[in-house]
């Protein structure tokens, strides 16, 4: 962080006259490293450093972001944004009277056990070797493959009205991947991490299982070659915490995003079926849905300090006993729509603005095992993790498909079946819902790859999460 406080402290000696202003700077580091089939593949590191200047200035907003971090590349940048805030004054949806400042001072640390640097090159690609012969154990596994990534992110938001806030954010993911084949047959299985994004060090290796779930695996992908086709109708539900997380990530996540809700995200990834008027009033599920955005668990993708504005994250409900609270929208929405939301405007780096993105969403646990919740279903089938998707630009209908299946009878997990999917409204799948396990039966995981925003904005997203039983869902298989 000392060269960051180095770069803030060149930038506030230069710092324009206007209204407010704010310096978000953010350095990136990245490491990946995988071996697919017994070969190492070309390891990808990536280093970024940059500036986000926004300024407040005559009614107006404006942006300006560079990776000249001189004076010369920080005084352009500016400029950049002077000008931009001029056209908003112009021509803007919102006054910039209403844009937020903050004076908050605060800080965060990733807690990392076992730093990345603590093991050597050759024994990383050792261990993924090790990983590769656990997976290779019979002729039908035709592809495989054992990865490790690691990304840094360390970022100082500095603002005129004297806030500062420091925080650093360190990820470790591991995983792995099998493909089996028979004939016209495929299936894919993944493990071993790949599902189970947290904050850590190279302590995530041994917390996800790493060469110990390599077998499971492959032996789960050759079982679904010979395993009969998910029946096509009508069942009982039970969603595995690994998909649950796609569950609640496109169908309660994104709907909620107050940004959607008032048209910005329409030209590139809809809006969505929830309104203003809902807020206080919708039942979005059934009494066991319990919905919080919750920056402070532990491990937990994007637990810290503030978001990109500088506003302090405070857990929150969004969805209490199935009915709808507020949406996810950082204080910009919030001035503009009227309604009470989350600090969650964030940005993906340093040549982005903050937009309203989910961060840390969870479902709170309800009670008893997984087991309590087979024993409670009569004819149903048990899926887990996912592997398409698909919702249309409401956020409403839906159809998911997974990799693995299971039926359930009288109260029993029976055999295997393959290429299972299900299919709903959102609001209508939430209502279905009927039991939701216990604390035990949480699991902190969450998605690496939520893409949203006009440029387009990847981000990391927090998704803790029990397993869920559903009550009369469609379920349909690959012979559909």
């Amino acid at each position: 962080m000392e060269l960051l406080e180095q770069i803030a402290t060149r930038f506030a000696a230069l710092a324009p006259a206007c209204d407010y202003w704010t310096l978000r700077l953010v350095a990136e580091s990245s490491d990946h490293l995988e071996v697919r089939q017994g070969v190492v593949e070309p390891s990808a590191l990536g280093e970024s450093l940059g500036a986000m200047i926004t300024v407040v200035a005559g009614g107006g907003v404006g942006y300006g972001a560079t990776s000249d971090l001189s004076a010369t590349g920080l005084r352009a940048a500016a400029d950049q944004a002077l000008g931009w805030a001029a056209a908003h004054a112009l021509l803007g949806l919102f006054d910039a009277a209403i844009y937020p400042r903050s004076d908050l001072r605060a800080q965060f640390r990733a807690p990392v056990l076992e730093p990345w640097e603590s093991m050597g090159l050759t024994d990383k690609l050792d261990l993924l070797q090790d990983a590769n012969e656990a997976l290779a154990i019979d002729e039908r596994i035709v592809d495989w493959s054992a990865w490790l990534a690691w990304h840094q992110v360390r970022q100082l938001l500095v603002t005129s009205a004297g806030g500062r806030v420091a925080q650093v954010w360190d990820y470790v993911s591991p995983g792995l991947a099998a493909v089996a084949n028979a004939g016209s047959q495929t299936q894919h299985r993944h493990g071993g991490g790949a599902d189970w994004a947290q904050q850590g060090g190279l302590e995530r290796i041994a917390a996800v299982g790493l060469l110990a779930d390599a077998r499971r695996v492959a032996e789960e992908a050759i079982a679904l070659l010979t395993a009969p086709e998910c029946p096509s109708d009508t069942r009982d539900l039970i969603l595995t915490p690994g998909q649950m997380v796609l569950q609640i990530h496109e169908s309660i996540g994104h709907p909620l995003e107050l940004d959607r809700i008032l048209g910005d995200e329409r030209n590139y990834a809809g809006t969505s079926f929830v309104t203003p008027e809902m807020f206080g009033n919708y039942r979005y599920g059934s009494q066991h849905l319990n919905v919080t955005f919750d920056p402070d668990v532990p491990g937990e993708l994007v637990s810290g300090a503030a978001d990109d504005d500088g506003t302090p994250m405070r857990r929150e409900y969004l969805i209490r006993n199935g009915l709808l609270e507020r949406p996810l929208g950082g204080r910009l929405s919030q001035a503009r729509s009227g309604l009470t939301g989350t600090a969650n405007a964030r940005a993906c780096g340093w040549d982005r603005p903050p937009i309203d993105r989910m961060a840390n969403l969870n479902l709170e646990p309800g009670e008893g095992s997984l087991d309590d919740l087979i024993a409670r279903v009569e004819r149903g089938v048990l899926m887990d993790t996912n592997r398409s998707w698909s919702i249309d630009d409401s956020r409403n209908k839906f159809q998911f498909g997974c990799e693995l299946g299971r039926l359930i009878v009288d109260g029993t997990l029976a055999g295997l079946v393959r290429n299972p999917g299900y299919r709903g409204l959102s609001a209508d799948f939430w209502r279905s819902l009927d039991g939701v396990g216990g604390p035990a039966t949480l699991e902190v995981r969450g998605v690496q790859n939520c893409g949203k925003g006009e440029p387009n904005q990847s981000v990391y997203v927090g998704h803790a999460t029990p397993p869920g039983l559903f009550r009369d869902v469609a379920v349909f298989g690959g012979a559909e």
